[in-house]
């Protein structure tokens, strides 16, 4: 990158989840570092699978992927942070650990959801797959308009988090929605729906809704300040 990318934070939470991080960041204990909270939040996107795929057997299990989502937040949104308030940033190593990082977690996530009783794999896939062209579309403007936009029509990754903190007490609660399940036929094959699938299906629309609004909105200002050129006579 010629110069370092603008970071852009427009979510509902954004001005108390600074004020929060910072917090947190001027009381961590000299040991600790950016690299050890980034791979805090990788073992919480592990935590996150791993509690999905053990609901198969009990829905307690969800208190795992809960506590993992917190885990990760604390980990993912603490490690630059922490770099900012020790004036300890790399901007090169720090933006290529953090994006692979970021597609790790995502791909764990999303992929330990898909493999829960709570919703369909081939729901979770779409999330994913819109997701991460979403996160491509952040690192492609963080290097050629440098800005880096983390949050997308007032959400980001800390609301996203959140609402899948308040449907896991939601399907540990309300047992009748543990065991929805709706069977549709398409195509000739049989797709279960289970109780997180509507929500999911709006989530995802919601994602493409973004997506493609927002791939409109930059070729346009792209095609502004790089025009096709007039041909010569």
């Amino acid at each position: 990158m010629d110069k370092k990318a603008e970071r852009i934070q427009t979510s509902f939470l954004n001005g108390l989840e600074k004020k929060a991080l910072v917090w947190l960041a001027e009381r961590q204990p000299a040991w600790m570092t950016s690299d050890m909270l980034t791979w805090i939040g990788v073992f919480g996107a592990f935590l996150i699978m791993v509690g999905y795929i053990l609901s198969h057997f009990s829905v307690q299990w969800l208190w795992l992927s809960t506590f993992g989502l917190i885990v990760n937040w604390y980990g993912d949104s603490l490690d630059g942070t922490l770099a900012r308030v020790r004036h300890t940033q790399r901007p090169i190593y720090g933006y290529y650990i953090d994006h692979t990082v970021d597609g790790l977690n995502e791909t764990m996530m999303f992929l330990g959801i898909g493999l829960s009783p709570f919703l369909n794999l081939y729901t979770a896939l779409a999330m994913l797959v819109v997701y991460l062209q979403l996160t491509l579309n952040v690192s492609m403007n963080a290097h050629l308009r440098a800005e880096f936009k983390l949050t997308y029509a007032g959400l980001g990754p800390t609301e996203f988090r959140l609402f899948a903190i308040i449907l896991n007490t939601l399907l540990i609660f309300i047992k009748p929605w543990q065991q929805f399940e709706r069977v549709f036929v398409v195509f000739g094959k049989k797709l279960f729906f289970h109780a997180l699938d509507y929500p999911g299906l709006a989530a995802l629309a919601i994602l493409i809704i973004i997506y493609f609004v927002t791939i409109i909105k930059d070729a346009r200002y792209y095609a502004r300040i790089d025009p096709m050129p007039r041909k010569k006579d």
